[in-house]
């Protein structure tokens, strides 16, 4: 439980794309417990949106759950309209959701990298330019990133790419947004043993070896990222912009 006034507290509304499920869901749930008013965008997994919503239930917390297509107009609208339908300002964008396939360069065409781009990157770009208005000085936007954005690794072309854009487009954001006093940074993820990593092939012998190589001997954990989404969101992080925050416990600084 936080104090009251507490520099770490979140206020207003938060929408969480991807936030029903992995590193989305616990960035759901630990932006709820620490003040912050929830919308959760998913797009198929009903049952995974069901459970999130008990768990507000059970716990009193204030998290709604929006089923919407991030690569079209029609779903871009309809967050929008959730979004300005709500009675709290908009403390900020937390983008997680994202896609892409796994494959050797020679198997990938360019509706691969379409696809993987549109949600990745371009959505992002969309519901910043559709809510500026509603972003008010004080409030953040965060893309959830990783490593392979700026490691190469096996089968990860693709979304490797994708996350360099949207890195750079996140710096681009703090710079264009400064004068509005809206901050925008990354929060670059290592391996985490969830079931979009587990969608990689080799995923449980390429997460063993990320353990064995990580100094702190193990992965990180989808509650260890929210705590650190928690900070760059909130008023103790009034000073971070256009950063990407590494949380690999440090595998990617070993040789």
């Amino acid at each position: 439980m936080l104090l009251a006034n507490s520099p770490f507290e979140l206020r207003g509304t938060f929408l969480v794309t991807g936030g029903t499920r992995g590193i989305g869901r616990a960035i759901s749930e630990r932006f709820a417990r620490a003040g912050g008013r929830v919308i959760a965008v998913y797009l198929r997994n009903e049952q995974a949106a069901e459970e999130l919503q008990s768990v507000a239930a059970r716990e009193g917390l204030p998290l709604k759950t929006c089923r919407a297509d991030l690569t079209t107009a029609e779903g871009l609208g309809k967050i929008e309209t959730q979004v300005r339908e709500s009675d709290a300002a908009l403390g900020g964008i937390v983008h997680c959701a994202a896609t892409g396939t796994h494959r050797a360069l020679e198997s990938l065409t360019g509706k691969h990298l379409d696809w993987t781009f549109a949600l990745n990157v371009r959505a992002l770009f969309e519901l910043v330019t559709r809510l500026l208005d509603k972003l008010e000085r004080g409030s953040c936007i965060l893309a959830v990133s990783s490593v392979g954005a700026t490691h190469a690794l096996p089968h990860y072309t693709a979304v490797g790419a994708s996350k360099g854009a949207l890195e750079s487009l996140v710096r681009h954001l703090a710079v264009e947004l400064a004068p509005r006093g809206i901050r925008a940074n990354a929060l670059r993820a290592g391996a985490v043993a969830t079931d979009a990593w587990r969608s990689i092939p080799d995923a449980e012998a390429r997460l063993a070896e990320s353990a064995r190589r990580s100094p702190i001997g193990r992965l990180v954990k989808t509650e260890e990222l929210a705590w650190c989404a928690q900070f760059l969101c909130s008023a103790a992080a009034a000073g971070v912009n256009g950063q990407a925050l590494i949380v690999d416990g440090g595998e990617t600084i070993v040789g």
